[in-house]
């Protein structure tokens, strides 16, 4: 009971979980199941056949794709208490991307089975599900436009306040993040080297601290500037 008090207190500080109907969260709760994943453990790669919806409690789950020489994309690293798996519900097809534990994760999941057989007894969730997956598109949208017409700082600082407000999804903004710039570089499709100088200046300027695999967020305003492309 402990147990299951905790995993619902976690879901319900995303935006997602807790707008929907209180009888639906008891009725995915009621099906879920923990999966958890070493450091690195493969969740599921592209083409794999669809095995339902997750949500991140603990650690995080690197979204993205592994080239043939070993070379990684990474899309999204999604951390609690963010979904994920959402596209292959709708269409039923095969999975579009690798998923990866970075570091000790815990999940839960929702079957695709069970489900399926719920959203077939009571159509009328479809349409929260739909919103979850629109709010993914509409990031998308929005990361593409900026990789075609911004610069590297602003796209930086942009994806950094997108990070702390858990992409929309989270009740209150994080100033710690844990994120290795490495991730971070290869998220914006920029150099590991050009991260860090712009990084390293928006520390001179006061806007964030850098530790070790963790970016701490000092000044929201000086990084929401830097983000409109203003010193």
């Amino acid at each position: 009971m402990t147990e299951f008090k905790h995993l619902r207190d976690r879901l319900l500080t995303g935006h997602w979980f807790s707008q929907l109907p209180a009888a639906l969260r008891e009725e995915l709760l009621a099906m879920a199941q923990l999966r958890r994943l070493e450091p690195g453990q493969r969740l599921f790669r592209r083409g794999d056949s669809p095995c339902g919806l997750y949500a991140v409690l603990d650690g995080a789950m690197r979204i993205g794709s592994v080239s043939e020489s070993g070379k990684e994309a990474l899309l999204v690293l999604v951390e609690p208490p963010h979904w994920f798996g959402e596209i292959a519900l709708f269409d039923g097809q095969p999975r579009t991307h690798d998923a990866f534990a970075d570091g000790q994760t815990t999940l839960l999941n929702l079957p695709q089975a069970p489900l399926l057989a719920l959203l077939k007894r009571k159509p009328e969730h479809w349409r929260n599900f739909a919103l979850l997956m629109s709010q993914k598109l509409r990031l998308t949208f929005i990361a593409l436009e900026e990789i075609s017409l911004l610069p590297a700082p602003q796209r930086l600082a942009r994806r950094l306040l997108m990070i702390a407000e858990g992409y929309g999804g989270l009740a209150e903004r994080r100033r710690v993040l844990q994120l290795a710039q490495e991730q971070l570089a290869m998220m914006l499709s920029v150099s590991r080297q050009t991260t860090n100088q712009i990084l390293k200046e928006l520390e001179a300027q006061g806007a964030l601290r850098l530790n070790y695999g963790e970016i701490e967020i000092l000044d929201p305003d000086l990084l929401r500037r830097a983000a409109r492309g203003k010193s």
